[in-house]
């Protein structure tokens, strides 16, 4: 039997024209290991208490090592310091930790567009296969336990014989 996790929602606190403003900037705040996914399309984004000079971001990091931890804070930070926020803070959350299952379905999807297979769902099952992001052939292998960054493996397709790298399940 399987059973996806539930994501739990971001609580958030303000104004809802400021709020959207906040989802806005952030949505175009990347991440510097992957620069196709955002901090919203990762899920690292878990709190915002947002007021017209003040605002605090609760960030959850994808691993406690991550050494993109403190770069995509600064720019958060900035960020938001450009588009007119006064007092931004921002807070590192630990816990709950981090998940996959927190990447949205359009990061998914811009990681599959840009190569990298992106992590299945968790369904309880005791191991998936992983799809080629290039041919979408289940026949594939695992050359590597890592890849370019922690984060990801690397694995090869045996149809088209491309190698790729498949973001980790956590």
């Amino acid at each position: 039997m399987s059973q996806a996790l539930e994501v739990p929602a971001v609580p958030t606190q303000g104004d809802r024209e400021l709020i959207d403003r906040a989802w806005s900037v952030l949505g175009d705040v990347l991440d510097p290991e992957v620069p196709v996914l955002s901090v919203v399309d990762l899920g690292v984004i878990r709190r915002l208490e947002v007021g017209a000079q003040r605002i605090t971001v609760g960030v959850a990091p994808t691993y406690s090592g991550c050494p993109a931890v403190e770069v995509i804070e600064r720019s958060i930070k900035l960020a938001l310091e450009r588009a007119g926020w006064r007092e931004v803070a921002v807070e590192r959350l630990l816990a709950p930790p981090w998940t996959t299952e927190w990447i949205n379905a359009q990061g998914r999807e811009k990681l599959r567009a840009y190569g990298i297979a992106p992590p299945p769902r968790l369904t309880g099952a005791a191991s998936m296969p992983i799809p080629c992001p290039r041919c979408h052939s289940e026949r594939t292998e695992r050359l590597s336990e890592f890849g370019a960054t922690p984060c990801k493996a690397l694995y090869r397709c045996q149809q088209c014989l491309e190698p790729f790298e498949h973001f980790k399940c956590l």
